[in-house]
């Protein structure tokens, strides 16, 4: 099983479509509708919205038993909030509770590879590719019996909800993406990018090495730490919260789907061939037509693209946002008020 996550995987998380994205969309003049927006409040206010997601819930959906974490009426219109790497759903610790005050149900799931969720059988890939991922949140909305929900999230969960915007978007009543648009290609990953910019993507470079596997494997959570404060270089977070999410990262294909996932952006390992269609509609850089906000941090230390080069590809109805106030690549859990109105607005286009 490990031998297979090796032999199929790779890279890029923070963008799919960030590197490979921003070279790709890059050259395109385009300006996006920015509103710069006020600071977060203060972690004090903040935290007397928020949860623990002590109480999760698991179901049957495609090729995983999907651990989640639900609040809000069970009747109401339905959200899932969608977290990146190396991250978790206590990113949305403190949205979901200011969305379900609003009426909504809010479904925040452990993606393949984090917290409880478990492929249902020893046999199958541990595939870390887009597509895949894609395809289990709409597996998800499936067992759910959920026809259209909005979709939110960051880094790999920004991606994700692209995806299902893009290739399915009647599931898809409306979008918030943080860092816009991240549909990449393993063609559009073959492109060099300046030396600055390939710095900054250091890690998709271990990650490709078998000692870098092997690093994973041994310091994961110390890994993780790193990028969190690289990557939200002003976010003061502490290790009661980054342990919290940390234990996410203790699952058995943890390790195999991030690998297989970076290397395959990189084209240094194989994707399976029943998501070769959804690959190649990818690749064309689908336009997204459902109602859409982006936003940005200030201080997202991340690779990210810059607004302008993706806002075209949003033909719908389309704002971009800007958090002020030192928010980074964790926008979720260091602006939750900003992102959780993102949701609620959106929802209103």
């Amino acid at each position: 099983m490990q031998q297979e996550a090796n032999k199929l995987s790779r890279r890029r998380i923070l963008g799919v479509g960030l590197s490979a994205g921003a070279a790709l969309l890059g050259e395109l003049p385009l300006f996006a509708k920015e509103n710069e927006m006020p600071p977060a409040p203060s972690q004090s206010a903040a935290a007397a919205q928020s949860t623990t997601f002590d109480s999760l819930k698991e179901i049957d959906a495609g090729l995983l038993r999907v651990s989640y974490a639900e609040v809000g009426p069970s009747n109401g219109k339905p959200v899932l909030l969608l977290h990146g790497w190396p991250y978790d759903i206590h990113s949305f610790a403190e949205v979901a509770p200011r969305l379900a005050s609003e009426g909504y149900r809010v479904i925040v799931p452990y993606l393949r590879g984090y917290g409880s969720t478990r492929f249902l059988s020893a046999e199958t890939v541990r595939n870390g590719q887009p597509s895949a991922l894609a395809l289990d949140l709409v597996a998800l909305m499936d067992a759910l019996h959920l026809d259209k929900a909005v979709l939110a999230g960051f880094d790999w969960g920004a991606r994700t909800a692209d995806i299902v915007a893009a290739l399915w978007p009647e599931r898809c009543k409306a979008l918030v993406s943080v860092s816009g648009y991240l549909i990449g290609s393993q063609e559009a990953g073959k492109m060099p990018l300046p030396p600055k910019a390939e710095l900054e993507w250091w890690y998709q470079f271990y990650f490709a090495t078998e000692r870098g596997r092997a690093g994973y494997e041994r310091y994961r959570k110390e890994f993780a730490n790193l990028i969190w404060k690289l990557a939200s270089p002003k976010w003061n977070f502490d290790d009661q919260t980054f342990d919290r999410s940390a234990a996410s990262f203790d699952n058995p294909d943890h390790v195999a789907i991030v690998i297989h996932n970076y290397r395959w952006r990189l084209g240094l390992a194989e994707g399976e061939k029943k998501y070769d269609d959804s690959e190649k509609q990818l690749a064309q850089a689908p336009s997204i037509r459902v109602p859409t906000i982006t936003l940005e941090g200030d201080a997202n230390g991340a690779p990210h693209p810059d607004p302008a080069a993706y806002a075209h590809k949003f033909s719908g109805k389309y704002q971009h946002r800007n958090i002020t106030g030192g928010i980074g690549h964790n926008l979720p859990q260091e602006a939750p008020q900003a992102f959780a109105q993102a949701v609620i607005d959106v929802d209103r286009l």
